[in-house]
């Protein structure tokens, strides 16, 4: 295991503390003298509604539009994914919730997840949001492998925390419990995900350790990755938990695929925002912290059965 991996230290309770209770009691109250009253029970988003309680917060083109253009890669189940014709999962519902109390829509656009920045910094979209992590490499713009700029960073509104695991085969695990065994093995990933920067770093390791290094398959998508293991292309896969996990439950009834070790590198999913859109950035911030107030966000993240990555307030490039 190389250095930079850690295991995940600390599992959420259901007790918020009383510093994160009274944050949450104060931004409920601040937002309900304006007038805003309780958001939990309305199922629609009114787009453009002036009366929505963030809606100011709001940059004027977007108040305007009624729409936030979201990047993202819809292939990622239980994270975003289509069935029956809808985009549906965590974040598809935690936008919605926001949406509500901005008073506009999330318009979510389906692109390959290492495009997503690009499209991001074109101005394509107005938020990425795609089970991202938030990472200094891309707070800064830089490639993590090199250290070497690869465009302007962005700043990230984290929403969740998810770490890193290991599945296999169902009933093929080969030994492998740990990054270290997966030395000399074929291991299948998404491209441009944290998972196949742990992939890379950890080949590093174990050619410096006289072990053979990993041959990394990776992908578009973490469905492809999921075929090719399946089909007996690959040793062992890597992927964000909850994704990991909802694959080991839902894949082939459950025979398919299993967990091996436990996962490591947990670190903040963020909504990334361009360098210098403050004001959209703080109405997202805003608008997660008073989901998250109201109960609103535990109701989905329980929903989806990953309570253990919530977060208990809305933090800015919490990442490291």
């Amino acid at each position: 295991m190389t250095a930079s991996i850690t295991r995940r230290r600390s599992r959420r309770t259901g007790m918020k503390s009383k510093a994160a209770a009274a944050g949450a009691i104060a931004v409920t109250g601040a937002l309900l003298l304006t007038g805003c009253g309780d958001q939990r029970d309305k199922t629609t988003t009114t787009r453009g509604a002036s009366t929505a309680p963030l809606f100011s917060m709001l940059p004027k083109k977007i108040q305007s539009a009624g729409v936030i253009k979201v990047g993202s890669d819809i292939n990622y189940p239980p994270v975003e994914f289509r069935k029956n014709g809808q985009v549906v999962g965590i974040d598809p519902d935690l936008a919605a919730a926001m949406g509500k109390v901005l008073g506009v829509d999330f318009k979510f656009n389906n692109g390959t997840f290492d495009g997503l920045l690009t499209g991001l910094r074109s101005k394509r979209y107005d938020i990425a949001m795609s089970a991202m992590t938030d990472n200094k490499s891309r707070q800064d713009g830089v490639d993590p492998a090199t250290g070497k700029p690869v465009g302007e960073g962005v700043d990230f509104v984290d929403y969740f925390t998810a770490g890193v695991s290991i599945y296999t085969r169902k009933g093929e695990d080969q030994g492998i419990k740990t990054w270290d065994d997966l030395c000399g093995k074929d291991v299948v990933v998404q491209r441009g995900t944290t998972s196949h920067d742990l992939a890379k770093a950890q080949s590093k390791t174990c050619e410096k350790n006289q072990k053979s290094k990993i041959s990394i398959e990776a992908y578009a998508n973490d469905t492809e990755a999921q075929t090719r293991l399946l089909g007996g292309g690959g040793d062992a896969g890597a992927s964000d938990f909850p994704v990991a996990a909802y694959a080991v439950k839902t894949s082939g009834g459950g025979n398919d695929f299993q967990l091996v070790g436990e996962q490591v590198e947990a670190a903040p999913y963020g909504i990334a925002v361009a360098k210098g859109n403050t004001e959209l950035r703080d109405a997202l911030r805003q608008a997660l912290a008073f989901i998250i107030a109201n109960g609103e966000y535990d109701k989905i993240i329980a929903k989806w059965g990953v309570q253990d990555g919530a977060v208990l307030k809305a933090v800015v490039n919490g990442g490291k």
